[in-house]
């Protein structure tokens, strides 16, 4: 594939995880109670393919941040390896949650509050994403703003979003009580702190699928050495 076929595919599989995002979200706050079952198996096919679509957008994020110079493949190493481990940590809550209606359907349960395993489940929606989150957009920011494969502001939007997400990584110590913004699995740590994910990969999705500016010259990641790249000059 081409770098242009690349982007682009870059592009829509973030737009389509935020798409995604946007119709999943209000599914868990539907019922005020535990929800029936349908509910939960339609939020969790939402979820995997929502999960997949993330991940080509990482994967794709760091392909092009490679092909902006030698230096900055840690930095692609990073968002790629955090955003693999990002997509596994979803890919097991989603399949713990499922797993517990699968066996219990008559609506009676909560799988996101009641029984053990929900209760294994908490970081692996809450803090131990947050962290990965945060790792992520720290690398995915640095190397936006090194290479300038996006706009500046897209590598300032990732700052800002890693940062909402750490300071959501020690809601584990405030209880389990989902009613709370900021507790183990509160609606604000995964909820609105997941989201935050999403919208930022559907501005640089929006972003990376638009026509390319005219070839400029940046110094790539080699110390005395420059090549060409695409760049986006920032807003």
């Amino acid at each position: 594939m081409t770098d242009t076929a690349i982007r682009r595919l870059t592009g829509f599989a973030g737009i389509l995880a935020a798409v995604l995002g946007v119709i999943l979200v209000p599914l868990y706050f539907t019922y005020s109670g535990p929800p029936p079952a349908w509910n939960v198996l339609t939020r969790n096919m939402i979820n995997m393919i929502a999960a997949v679509a993330i991940l080509v957008f990482l994967l794709g994020l760091a392909h092009l941040v490679r092909r902006a110079g030698a230096g900055y493949d840690f930095l692609a190493s990073v968002v790629s390896g955090t955003g693999l481990l990002y997509v596994a940590v979803t890919l097991v809550a989603i399949s713990l949650e499922t797993g517990v209606v699968l066996q219990t359907t008559d609506g009676t349960v909560d799988p996101t509050v009641d029984g053990p395993i929900a209760h294994a489940n908490m970081l692996l929606h809450g803090s131990i994403a947050r962290l990965l989150t945060a790792v992520m957009l720290f690398a995915a920011g640095a190397a936006i703003l090194r290479s300038g494969i996006l706009p500046r502001w897209i590598g300032r939007g990732a700052y800002v979003v890693a940062t909402i997400n750490l300071a959501f990584v020690p809601s584990l110590f405030f209880g389990d009580d989902a009613a709370h913004f900021y507790s183990a699995v509160g609606w604000g740590t995964a909820a609105t702190a997941a989201t935050l994910l999403l919208y930022w990969a559907m501005a640089a999705g929006i972003a990376a699928v638009r026509r390319p500016r005219p070839v400029e010259t940046v110094k790539s990641g080699r110390p005395g050495a420059t090549k060409n790249v695409q760049q986006r000059v920032g807003i």
